[in-house]
Formats: C-alpha cells, sequence, structure tokens
C-alpha cells in the first residue's frame, strides 16, 4: 500500500532577517554598563555604583535618571543637556557642593528633582536656569545657609518646594520672586530666628505653607500678611512661642491651622477670631489648661478640635458654642475628669470623640456619653473609668445598658461649714467670709449681691480660689447682703451674709466721701442729721459757757459796790410850740430798769 507523503516545505534564507527587522526599535544610544535600563522602561537607574562623574552613553529618551547614592561632587553646565525627555532627576545623597549657572541648561521636560543629602552651600541666581517645567524641588538635608535674591527667578511652574535640615539663617526679600505658581513650601530644621514675610510675600499663589522645628519666639503682627491664598498653615515645635499676638495671623484666610508642640499656655483666641473659614485646628502637644466658655464661637465654621497631650484639666460648659457644624474633638491623653454634655452645641452631631487617656471620674457627668457610646468613634482606645473605685479602669464600652445601683450616680452641693453670718467692718478695713460645701463631683463656690451680680476673681471684692470672700478696703456701699452659693451637676445650696460698714471720722473732723483717694485734693463737704447735731452741740456749748462767765462777773462786780439800784426815774417835759407863751409843756415820769 502506497503511504501519503506530506511534502516537506524548506524556508528561505531571508526571514530571520526579516524578524530582527521586525522586533521593536530599542531606544537611541546604549545603556552605561554600572546602570541598570531594563527594569523600568525609559529609566536609568545608577544608584549607590560609587559614581564620581555622570556616566556617558545615556539614552537619549531616558525619562528617569536615578544617580543618587553616589559620590558626584559637581555638575557642569551642559552635562545633561542632551536629556531634552528627562522627566525626573534624583541627584539625593551625594557630595554636591557646588552648581555651576546653566547646570540644568536643556532639560525642558524635567518635572522632578531631588537633591536632598548634598553639601550645597549657597543658591544663587541662574543655577536652575532651563528648568521651565518644574514642579517639585527637594533640597532637604543640604547646607544651605543663604537663599540670594533671584536664587528661583527660573521656576516659574514649580509648585512645591522642600528646604528643610539645612543651615539656612537668612532668606533675602527677593529669593522666591518668579516663583507664580509655589502652592507648598516647607521650612524645617533650619537656623532662622524670624519668619522671612517679606520673602513669603512674594509667592501669590502659596496654599500650604509648614514651619517645623525653628527656634523662633514670636510670630510678629503681619508676618503673613501678603499670603491671601494660603488655606493651610503648620507651626510645629517653636519651643520659645509662648504666646500668639492678635495681629500675627492677619491677611489670611485660613481652613486648616496647626500650631503643635509649642508653649502656648491658653488658646489664642484674640489671633483666630477673624478665621471664619477656618475648619481644623490643632493645638496638640500645647500646656494649654482649659478651654472656656464661648470663646470659640468667632470660627462658626469649625469642624475639627484637636488638643491631644496638652494639660486640659477642665472644658468649661458651652466651650463649644455657636459651633453648628462641629463634629471631631480630640482630647486625647490630658488631664479631664470629666466632659460635660453641655460643653457641644449639638451632642448628637458628634461623630469622633477622642477621649482615651484622661482619668475620666465616671458619675452623672458621663451619663450622656454613655448613651451614645455606640455611635461614637472612640479611636483605636475607648475611654476608660479613673473612678470610683468600684468601676476603676472600666472601658465604657463595657457597660450594659441597665446599670447596676450607685453606677453614674452624683451627690448635690450642702453648705457644711461657714464662718460669721454676721460681720461688722470698719470703714476702710477689711472683711472676710467663708464658705464651703461638700458634694459629689466636687461643688464650686461663688458668691454675689442680692441684685444679681456675680463677684469675680480679682479687684478689691474678690472670691479667693477656696472660695473665701475678701473685701479690702471696705467702703460705705459695701454694706449690705452677700450670698453664698455651693453648686455642682446634681444641685446647689446657699448661705446668706451680711456686712455692717462703721464710718470713721477723719483726723481733721471734716466728713468726706471716701471714695476720694487723691492725695492733696480736699474732697467736698456733706452733713447728714448726725453731722448738723454735732455742729449745734459744739457751736451751742461755748455759746453757754460765754454767758454764764459774764453773769459771774457781774455778780462779783455787783457784790463788791454795795447797794445797787437796779432803776431810775426822770421827768420829762415837752417844749412850748413856737410863738404860745402862756401855753405850758406837758411833764412826763419815767422809770428806766
Amino acid at each position: 500500500m502506497a503511504v501519503a507523503t506530506v511534502p516537506k516545505h524548506a524556508w528561505p534564507p531571508w526571514p530571520p532577517l526579516l524578524f530582527l527587522l521586525l522586533l521593536p526599535a530599542g531606544s537611541s544610544g546604549g545603556c552605561p554598563a554600572v546602570c541598570d535600563c531594563t527594569s523600568q522602561p525609559r529609566a536609568v537607574l545608577c544608584a549607590h555604583r560609587r559614581l564620581e562623574a555622570v556616566p556617558g552613553g545615556l539614552p537619549l529618551d531616558t525619562e528617569l535618571l536615578d544617580l543618587s547614592g553616589n559620590r558626584l561632587w559637581g555638575l557642569q553646565r551642559g552635562m545633561l543637556s542632551r536629556l531634552g525627555l528627562l522627566r525626573e532627576l534624583d541627584l539625593s545623597y551625594n557630595q554636591l557642593s557646588t552648581l555651576e549657572p546653566g547646570a540644568f541648561q536643556g532639560l525642558q521636560s524635567l518635572l522632578t528633582l531631588r537633591m536632598q543629602g548634598n553639601r550645597l552651600r549657597i543658591m544663587g541666581p541662574g543655577v536652575f536656569s532651563g528648568l521651565s517645567a518644574l514642579t517639585l524641588l527637594d533640597l532637604r538635608l543640604n547646607q544651605l545657609v543663604l537663599f540670594l535674591d533671584g536664587a528661583f527667578r527660573e521656576l516659574g511652574s514649580l509648585q512645591q518646594l522642600e528646604v528643610g535640615d539645612n543651615h539656612l539663617v537668612f532668606v533675602a526679600p527677593g529669593a522666591f520672586a518668579g516663583l507664580a505658581k509655589l502652592s507648598t513650601l516647607t521650612l524645617e530644621r533650619c537656623n532662622l530666628s524670624t519668619v522671612p514675610g517679606l520673602a513669603l510675600a512674594r509667592l501669590p499663589a502659596l496654599v500650604a505653607l509648614r514651619l517645623r522645628e525653628l527656634d523662633i519666639e514670636r510670630l510678629p503682627a503681619g508676618a503673613l500678611q501678603g499670603l491671601g491664598q494660603l488655606k493651610e498653615l503648620e507651626i510645629h515645635h517653636w519651643p520659645s512661642l509662648e504666646a500668639l499676638e492678635p495681629g500675627s495671623l492677619a491677611g489670611l484666610n485660613l481652613s486648616s491651622l496647626a500650631i503643635t508642640r509649642c508653649n502656648l499656655s491658653s488658646v489664642p483666641f484674640q489671633a483666630l477670631h477673624h478665621l471664619s473659614f477656618l475648619r481644623v485646628l490643632d493645638l496638640s502637644q500645647n500646656p494649654i489648661s482649659a478651654i472656656p466658655a464661648r470663646r470659640l464661637s468667632a470660627l462658626v465654621r469649625l469642624q475639627e478640635l484637636r488638643l491631644s497631650g496638652a494639660c486640659l484639666t477642665s472644658i468649661a460648659a458651652h466651650a463649644f458654642h455657636g459651633l453648628t457644624a462641629f463634629h471631631l474633638l480630640d482630647v486625647a491623653d490630658n488631664a479631664l475628669q470629666t466632659l460635660e454634655e453641655t460643653a457641644f452645641p449639638s451632642p448628637n452631631k458628634l461623630v469622633t470623640l477622642r477621649l482615651s487617656g484622661n482619668p475620666l471620674t465616671c458619675d452623672c457627668r458621663l451619663l450622656w456619653l454613655l448613651r451614645l457610646r455606640r455611635r461614637l468613634d472612640f479611636g483605636t482606645t475607648p475611654p476608660a473609668c479613673a473612678g470610683p473605685q468600684h468601676v476603676q479602669g472600666k472601658s465604657l464600652r463595657e457597660f450594659s445598658d441597665i446599670l447596676p445601683p450607685g453606677h453614674f450616680t452624683c451627690q448635690p452641693a450642702l453648705i457644711r461649714k461657714s464662718g460669721p453670718r454676721w460681720v461688722i467692718a470698719e470703714e476702710g478695713g477689711h472683711a472676710v467670709f467663708s464658705c464651703s460645701g461638700d458634694g459629689d463631683p466636687a461643688p464650686t463656690i461663688s458668691w454675689m449681691r442680692p441684685q444679681g451680680a456675680w463677684l469675680g476673681r480679682a479687684g478689691r471684692v474678690r472670691v479667693l480660689q477656696d472660695g473665701t470672700l475678701e473685701i479690702r478696703s471696705v467702703q460705705l456701699r459695701d454694706r449690705g447682703a452677700y450670698v453664698c452659693v455651693v453648686s455642682n451637676v446634681a444641685g446647689n445650696d446657699s448661705l446668706r451674709t451680711w456686712l455692717e460698714v462703721i464710718q470713721v471720722e477723719p483726723p481733721n473732723g471734716t466728713l468726706s466721701d471716701p471714695n476720694i483717694t487723691m492725695p492733696g485734693i480736699p474732697g467736698p463737704f456733706f452733713l447728714d442729721s448726725r453731722g448738723v447735731a454735732m455742729v449745734l452741740a459744739v457751736g451751742f456749748l461755748p455759746f453757754l459757757t460765754s454767758v454764764t462767765l459774764c453773769f459771774g462777773l457781774i455778780a462779783l462786780w455787783s457784790k463788791g459796790k454795795g447797794q445797787v439800784k437796779h432803776h431810775m426815774t426822770f421827768d420829762f417835759v415837752a417844749p412850748r410850740t413856737s410863738g404860745d407863751k402862756n401855753s405850758g409843756g406837758n411833764r412826763v415820769t419815767a422809770k428806766l430798769f
């Protein structure tokens, strides 16, 4: 049987050549032997190869060139000018100390330039000429001391500049001129002693400014005046910053402000009050002890407040009054014993509450928190009770919906001890009223006048820290009733006292207004009924004495003369009328005693 066979086709000699021609075109030029050109497309990776110069023979279509971690000491003009398509250049962690003007000429497509970890000292004009498209420049961890005028003038497209960890002591007023599109600037761990306000004013598009770990004592009024587009400001680790001046943030319209790890002892309300568009405020790691009532109400759009790691001991009722969009509070790692519901305008709108690390007393003041514990975001560590002893260490999430007796309860305030309820003090003297009370939680002690005026902790009439009422330089108008009010969240108690003031005459015997204290100027003279009686008595006694003395002298004189007539008789005859000689005058006899 014949077997059918398939004829065997012979390949012509040209297909291998055709196959080579059909291979994708390689990059222009070869790849330096010390570099890796295959790991990423159009990337030449020469990191950590102990290179002392830029290798030759780089492909012309290179888009990423990594020369980090080598021993490059300088960069001459035109050395990289053939790489017109280069988009990212990494020269970090070399030994570069000088950059000739025009060193990057020809790199018109370069977007990212990393030069951190070198030995650059002075940044002068012309160094970055030709980098018209650059958007990110990283100069961290160098030895830069000065930024001269026009140092970045050619970088019209730059958006992010990192210059931290340098020896920077001076930034010339025109150093940032030309950076019309710069949106993010970071100055950290430098030797700047003042904020370079004049230089920053040349950045009209700046959106985020980070000033970290600087030894600057103050932020002067108007220092950031020219940054009208700034939305995010971070001031971190300024140990010498103890207060924020009222006008230090003038001209800004921030949405996020962080002043962390400084030395602020109170919330800088006056400096913040005009920031009506502020949404995030971070004051963590400052020795701030209290948040008073209603002082944040001007920040009507505030949504988040972070104050962790501070020294907070109290958050007053109505502390967040007026903050209708408020939904996040971070006060972890403080010294708070409680957080009352009345601090918030709408507790049900609260989404995130970080309260761990506080010695919380789980009494009736935290019942609202217990009620919302399943809905609130407490973070990784929910708050726990530090007292009373029977619930110590127990997390709020561990309590059931039905509480056992004696849990989360309070005792109303009661006055247990007081000083005299009737105090008499001389005008100009000193008066003290004492009052104390018991309750759970510990009550607060306040004093008021019956008319409703609460007495403060400063001035001539003041309430001391222990609840004692002190009145110095007592005046007549201080006479009257004073009411001690002892109160806590569970109730209050009151006690009425009375101050009687004794008027004291001045040494010269005049009665003057006790409020007049100016030396050398006599006060007005006033007389009441008592004063009138005193004046009459003083005048009548000398008069009576004088009359008595006169009569006594007359009596003695009369006795010495013998018989004395105390009357006399005489006749009086009226004269005749003229021309009438016959008519006689009438005789009148009179006796004078």
